[in-house]
């Protein structure tokens, strides 16, 4: 199976660019390979998301870096406003983007493993699909990525979410690196605290795929709130913020429906 990841794509080229990732991304950029990639964050000073990235490198000086549809753009701003004296080439590419499940990536053709849904399957950029191999619709993969718990911009990353609370640190930080912009509130929070919620994949009892910001209960109070929502098949499946207190097994109300861990 394959299906179509939109993307926007940055290129950052030269002999500082290197150094200049390692400076103003969450992860450890120099420790890759050329054909190598890792998932990365660009960060305000107090550590929220302007942007997440996965950083392939292409060769010695030349890196692409994968972001979502419309943050191309920022990317590009954020780097060039930064970059001063660093020898780098900061540019928008066009490329397309597929995620092929399963099976083993063609040589010559630049692939990223990922995790973002649940089975194993790598992202081709520039590819073509695998011969015979059934193309998904883009709800059946937005389905993948909510049973996975997997978050995406625009619904469960945005301002208001720190890395932590969205499971990006252990996915896209480095905690041994050198600076870059967000370092300090991301490492004060991992050693001297905890994030007070986390995303939760819930099964809901019949109702209607409720929208984005729906509340979520726990008896009278307010716990959380979906983020993501899809049907799958008789059920509804939810991905929301719940506070980290309430236990891990509790029945919830969403919108009316009773919600339960997905098993």
């Amino acid at each position: 199976m394959w299906a179509r990841r939109p993307r926007d794509f940055v290129g950052v080229r030269g002999s500082g660019a290197e150094d200049y990732l390692q400076r103003m991304l969450s992860n450890d950029v120099e420790a890759l390979d050329s054909g190598a990639s890792c998932e990365a964050l660009l960060l305000t000073a107090k550590a929220r998301v302007i942007a997440p990235l996965v950083v392939l490198r292409r060769a010695e000086d030349d890196f692409l870096l994968l972001t979502e549809p419309g943050l191309g753009a920022r990317v590009v701003e954020e780097l060039v406003r930064f970059r001063f004296a660093a020898r780098a080439d900061i540019e928008p590419e066009e490329h397309e983007s597929m995620v092929v499940f399963g099976g083993e990536s063609p040589a010559g053709t630049p692939a990223v493993p990922t995790a973002d849904y649940g089975e194993p399957a790598f992202e081709l950029v520039d590819g073509e699909p695998p011969g015979g191999a059934r193309e998904l619709p883009g709800d059946d993969l937005e389905l993948l990525r909510i049973r996975a718990g997997t978050p995406r911009w625009g619904a469960e990353v945005d301002e208001r979410v720190l890395p932590a609370e969205a499971g990006l640190v252990e996915r896209a930080v480095s905690l041994t690196k050198g600076c870059y912009p967000g370092q300090e509130p991301i490492a004060r929070l991992h050693y001297r605290g905890h994030a007070n919620r986390g995303l939760r994949v819930l099964a809901l009892e019949g109702g209607d795929v409720p929208a984005p910001e729906t509340e979520i209960r726990h008896g009278e109070k307010v716990v959380g709130r979906v983020t993501s929502a899809a049907r799958d098949n008789g059920r509804v499946l939810a991905l929301g913020y719940v506070r980290v207190e309430v236990p891990a097994d509790a029945v919830l109300d969403v919108g009316g429906a009773a919600a339960r861990p997905l098993d």
